[in-house]
C-alpha cells in the first residue's frame, strides 16, 4: 500500500503551485474504503496558501468521504528529491485531527526511508470535542 501511495504523492507534488517558496509538497490521502485523493500545496502572494494535506482532505470531504486511514507526504525544493522529512504543519495536524481517529497514520518519505506516525504522536495534546 505504501509504495502505491508514495508514487501518488510524488505525482501530486508535480502539480504544486509554489512560486514563492519553491517548495513542492505532494500528498496521497487514503480512505478506509481504499480510495486515494491527491493533494499539493497551493501558494499565493498573500497569507492564504493551502498545504497539500488540507488540499487532499478538502477534495475528499467535498466528495462525501468521512473515514480516513492514512496520508503520505512527500516534499522538497522544486527540482530536487526529498533529503529531509516533510511532516504536516501544526495547522494541518489540527485540521486532520478533526476528521480522523486515533489509528490514522501519517507517512513521511525521504528517499527510500519511510516513517510512520500516528496522529497522536504528532499532535499529542490536540483540541478535540
Amino acid at each position: 500500500m505504501y509504495k502505491e501511495d508514495i508514487e501518488i504523492a510524488k505525482k501530486a507534488r508535480l502539480f504544486s503551485w509554489s512560486p514563492y517558496s519553491n517548495f513542492q509538497v505532494g500528498t496521497a490521502l487514503r480512505t478506509k474504503s481504499g480510495k486515494v485523493y491527491m493533494g499539493c500545496n497551493i501558494e499565493n502572494c498573500g497569507i492564504q496558501a493551502i498545504c497539500g494535506e488540507r488540499t487532499a482532505f478538502a477534495k475528499a470531504l467535498s466528495e462525501g468521504e468521512r473515514e480516513f486511514e492514512s496520508i503520505t507526504v512527500v516534499g522538497a525544493p522544486k527540482g530536487t528529491e526529498p533529503t529531509e522529512e516533510c511532516l504536516p504543519c501544526g495547522y494541518c495536524r489540527q485540521f486532520m485531527n478533526e476528521f480522523v481517529d486515533e489509528n490514522f497514520k501519517i507517512i513521511s518519505v525521504v528517499g527510500d526511508e519511510v516513517k510512520e506516525y500516528s496522529i497522536s504522536e504528532l499532535l499529542p495534546h490536540s483540541f478535540k470535542f
